[in-house]
């Protein structure tokens, strides 16, 4: 499947700005499954960009420079995207999770895509007792990475609301989990902190969902926004397979990743430094739309 993604990102200054200086991670990364076709990215009123190096994690970066005095900043990113990637199919010779756990500690890959550097706690994805625990009953060692990993995300999308009035984006993992509520920044970090506490190499993944479903099924949450969802290491073979708890699905042919890294604020689509003063609003509108092929 092809996609079109639209991705525009607005702010709105109480004064004028002096100086931004911003980290852009708007432009899909290259990973299994999808391959870039083109890319434009405009930025109104003007703004200086340039390649940057990603200081950590899997991620496109673009500098922004703004120089000029502006009360208004409009950042919009076009994508097409052709995403063929199968479902994930979990069969009696997938490795387990004990044997997972073994294979990443023993990796010395020292890439960004290597296991070990995600078997850590994170600023935004700390240890947590009770997560742990209540993880821990779909996580039992002898279990098959995959059938291990589905169980997991389902379980959470049944026990949990979808409440986009229940967090912010910097409640920690601990909160929600306690509210049974948050958006899908929430769940994934919920389901990260149970897998990493398994000794399990889990990555936190952006990116976007298909806005319009096929025909005859229902939309799937986290359309037309920035969405989340996880990464779980399932050995050499197998690799990085993904898994959605906000909808309780695999990643495959409706997901396009945008950036990989260890929790959100390495891979925040915009982020960086404004000087000024006064109060400051941002919204965000995302379109990802299939397109049709004669």
């Amino acid at each position: 499947m092809i996609y079109d993604i639209r991705h525009i990102t607005r702010f709105d200054y109480g004064r004028k700005v002096d100086f931004a200086r911003c980290n852009l991670r708007l432009k899909p990364i290259h990973w299994s499954g999808q391959s870039l076709q083109d890319y434009h990215l405009t930025v109104s009123p003007s703004g200086r960009t340039a390649p940057a190096r990603a200081e950590a994690g899997l991620a496109n970066v673009t500098r922004l420079v703004i120089e000029e005095p502006v009360r208004h900043l409009v950042i919009e990113s076009v994508s097409r995207i052709l995403v063929d990637r199968p479902v994930p199919m979990p069969a009696a010779t997938d490795p387990m999770l004990g044997e997972i756990a073994a294979a990443a500690r023993a990796s010395r890959d020292p890439s960004a895509a290597g296991p070990a550097g995600y078997l850590f706690p994170s600023p935004l994805i700390p240890l947590d007792r009770d997560i742990a625990e209540w993880c821990a009953e779909e996580l039992a060692p002898g279990r098959r990475c995959l059938d291990a990993a589905i169980g997991l995300a389902r379980r959470i999308q049944g026990e949990f609301a979808f409440d986009t009035e229940a967090t912010l984006v910097d409640t920690p993992p601990h909160d929600a989990f306690v509210k049974r509520g948050g958006v899908c920044q929430d769940f994934a970090q919920i389901m990260i902190t149970g897998l990493r506490a398994a000794g399990l190499p889990a990555a936190y993944a952006s990116g976007y969902i298909r806005t319009l479903p096929p025909p005859g099924e229902e939309r799937l949450v986290g359309a037309d926004a920035t969405h989340a969802w996880v990464l779980l290491w399932c050995g050499d073979t197998l690799g990085w397979v993904g898994v959605d708890p906000t909808n309780g699905i695999w990643m495959a042919g409706d997901h396009i990743v945008m950036a990989i890294g260890r929790d959100y604020a390495e891979i925040a689509p915009i982020d960086g430094v404004v000087l000024g003063s006064g109060a400051q609003k941002m919204e965000v509108s995302v379109d990802v739309a299939p397109v049709l092929v004669a």
